[in-house]
């Protein structure tokens, strides 16, 4: 499946479970190591377990996951597209919207 397509599909799934300021993130041209990012809030550490539960529910097992049991930064590595689902807090502290602020970011109403 092309990477765009596999983000927008992580997306529709993260809005529909509630999910909150959800973006993808184009990283094609800055580096090799994956196409996306897609990154959103949790309101809680179950709910980000739910979000990523769902995903993988819908999207097939990841490459790799990580931070599943503490909730607080989950990671699903989908090689093309990774998904960072954040609790507010660990969002705003980590910043990855202005760590890679040169690319384009595409949010989702």
């Amino acid at each position: 499946m092309i990477p765009k397509r596999i983000a927008n599909r992580i997306t529709k799934i993260l809005y529909n479970k509630k999910a909150e300021d959800i973006i993808i993130m184009n990283l094609k041209k800055v580096t090799d190591m994956t196409c996306y990012f897609v990154v959103c809030t949790g309101n809680s550490e179950t709910h980000s377990r739910a979000l990523a539960k769902e995903i993988e529910e819908k999207m097939g097992t990841p490459w790799h996951i990580e931070g599943y049991s503490s909730g607080q930064w989950v990671l699903l590595d989908y090689i093309n597209v990774v998904v960072h689902i954040f609790l507010k807090d660990k969002r705003e502290y980590y910043r990855l919207e202005k760590l890679w602020g040169d690319v384009p970011i595409e949010k989702l109403e």
